[in-house]
């Protein structure tokens, strides 16, 4: 998730200052598609090399870390794409239906 919100800070530090701002409603639903989407790729990665009995647990465990995650650090996300006011990204990123299409919109950077 850091990698994510690394990513994200820099896509919105792209914005001008001073400018337009951006749709609030449009930001979150990019913000929580995009760290949904790249959560649940390294996720489900893990998950499907535990045996099959531990899945559940694990998944359930999953959700509840993300849905944490999620939650403390979303509105410090959605309020600087709503200063980049950069919407051809938010827009990729919304319309993202895989990790990788949610990358190609604003990749990931490497730690």
């Amino acid at each position: 998730m850091r990698a994510v919100t690394f990513c994200l800070v820099l896509f919105v530090a792209a914005g001008v200052p001073g400018c337009k701002q951006g749709d609030p409603d449009k930001c979150e639903q990019a913000v929580r598609n995009y760290a949904t989407l790249q959560y649940w790729k390294h996720a489900d990665t893990e998950i499907a090399k535990v045996p099959a009995e531990q899945r559940d647990e694990l998944r359930k465990k999953k959700l509840a870390e993300f849905t944490t995650k999620m939650e403390n650090g979303v509105q410090t996300l959605v309020t600087q794409c709503i200063s980049a006011n950069d919407k051809d990204t938010v827009n990729c990123m919304i319309a993202a239906k895989t990790a990788d299409e949610a990358e190609k919109c604003a990749p990931v950077a490497k730690n």
